[in-house]
């Protein structure tokens, strides 16, 4: 009886069984255990064919779970017919399992022999495609396996010296290497042989937990500057009104409102808290929130289109004791914010309002607001580590402003706030998140949240946070480090074992 069938089952429900992994219920160990499964199932795989479509199945199980928020998008929000919205979205999941049946096809192409060099071999494959997925096509890192693992997990302590993809390396290498140790656990014959089978991998496993944990408290950044009063205001304007006439009343009344009463040395507003361009602001608007911001001798931050409708900008502006200054976000969102070459016609069944964005540079320097350098991204962005390094070392704390509202009452938020923890852990910053709808939060340098308010909700968030200076051996390197290692050591045991 062909068991291929089962076989693919199997990945499949281990990848969906990964999403509980992540937030919100951030399992971080259930990882480690899918992981070892898919190594396991890969491993007696007969052919590279067959590993492609345990790659491919397991990754399927992990998106269409992972990341069925896309759906939310596209019919909820995006006015796409749902029977078409669910077809994008199953064709997205597809395209994005390619990475793992990629890993899957060149694992068992060149299967080592060895216990070890088939663990680290596997490691490195799976972390290539997760970077690659993070930059092909202006890259989707969404469910880094890295991102399981902050800031409960032993392995976050690895996360400033190597970042996501770095952790992601050691988290599948710490799966393959607990199921090497229960294989050889269940087939112990003889107590005296078992005790050494299993000391090979059970120690290199041991190695890797402890020696995160040592990193954990290690301060790589230092604080710098008085600590400031911050206000995070979310607005919880709905999405379907955020656009019409009476949503951008309700914005600006309800912005003012919670600004006013909720004073602070630095006031952050979500991503298009008020959906116009800057010039269609009411008169004197601004300067009434700027009087807000001058009373407390700081700073208000707010995200706003800017430009006009030949070329226009997502930015954000500051207002206050300080200049103005202005920040334009860069790496756009395919589809939401950019219509890539061809496929104009998308725009015909889906409504997606403003989707020709232009982006900003690259390089932007950070904010001097509020007695801090402050390092903006929207939305998006804080996705893309290496992107959010370029401010460093000059930036002393990070600032992302987003609107999720788009993704409705999924796992989006909870996943976003988990990556901006990552982003913390890796700059050795605090993170701070003002969103529409959530998830507001604060997080600390060491990528704890600090506090959050619940989704759906209109409030402000308030808090005391530091600035900090210096560098993480990531801030420094970025992912370079990780890679070239991933690549050195899959060539290295892939070319042995072709030789061999």
């Amino acid at each position: 009886m062909n068991r291929q069938p089962k076989r693919l089952l199997g990945a499949l429900l281990l990848g969906a069984a990964s999403v509980a992994a992540f937030a919100p219920l951030a399992w971080f160990a259930l990882a480690w255990l899918t992981l070892g499964g898919l190594f396991a199932l890969l491993s007696r795989a007969k052919s590279p064919r067959e590993g492609a479509l345990l790659g491919a199945a397991f990754g399927f199980g992990l998106f269409i779970g992972g990341v069925s928020w896309v759906y939310v998008s596209l019919s909820v929000f995006g006015g796409m017919m749902a029977p078409l919205a669910g077809l994008a979205t199953v064709l997205f999941c597809a395209v994005l399992s390619i990475y793992p049946a990629l890993a899957g096809t060149l694992y068992v192409r060149f299967l080592p022999s060895h216990w070890w060099q088939r663990g680290v071999f596997f490691a490195a494959l799976w972390t290539l495609g997760e970077w690659l997925r993070g930059w092909v096509f202006t890259g989707f890192p969404w469910l880094a396996v890295g991102y399981a693992q902050v800031p409960q997990s032993p392995l976050a302590g690895y996360a400033p010296v190597v970042g996501v993809f770095g952790v992601s390396l050691l988290t599948v290498l710490l799966a393959t290497l607990l199921h090497e140790a229960a294989i050889r656990w269940l087939a112990r014959k003889h107590a005296a042989r078992s005790a050494r089978q299993l000391a090979g991998p059970l120690s290199a496993a041991l190695l890797l937990l402890v020696a995160g944990a040592l990193l954990r408290p290690l301060q790589w950044t230092s604080p710098v500057g008085d600590p400031l009063s911050v206000s995070l205001l979310q607005g919880n304007i709905a999405q379907d009104i955020k656009w019409s006439p009476e949503g951008f009343e309700e914005s600006l009344l309800s912005y003012y409102r919670l600004a006013l009463r909720n004073p602070a040395q630095l006031i952050v507003l979500p991503e298009a808290a008020f959906p116009v361009f800057l010039d269609q602001l009411p008169e004197g608007y601004l300067d009434e929130l700027a009087k807000i911001s001058a009373k407390q001798h700081g700073d208000l931050l707010f995200g706003i289109v800017t430009g006009d409708l030949s070329e226009y900008a997502n930015s954000a502006i500051s207002l206050g004791s300080s200049p103005e200054q202005r920040y334009s976000k860069s790496h756009l969102v395919p589809f939401g914010e950019f219509v890539p070459p061809g496929f104009s016609w998308f725009l015909s069944i889906a409504d997606i309002p403003m989707s020709g964005f232009t982006p900003g540079a690259l390089k932007q320097a950070p904010m001097n607001i509020a007695g801090q350098k402050i390092a903006v991204n929207i939305c998006y962005e804080d996705a893309f580590g290496e992107e959010i390094i370029h401010a460093l070392p000059d930036a002393t704390l990070l600032v992302n402003l987003s609107n999720v509202a788009w993704f409705g009452d999924s796992l989006a938020p909870a996943q976003h706030l988990q990556i901006a923890q990552m982003r913390a852990l890796e700059t050795g910053r605090m993170m701070l998140r003002a969103t529409n709808t959530g998830m507001t939060a604060i997080v600390g340098a060491d990528g704890k949240v600090q506090g959050v308010l619940p989704p759906f909700t209109r409030g402000a968030l308030s808090g005391e946070v530091q600035g900090y200076t210096g560098s993480t051996p990531y801030a420094r390197w970025g992912n370079w480090l990780t890679i070239i290692a991933a690549l050195l050591l899959a060539a290295f045991i892939g070319r042995r074992n072709t030789v061999s």
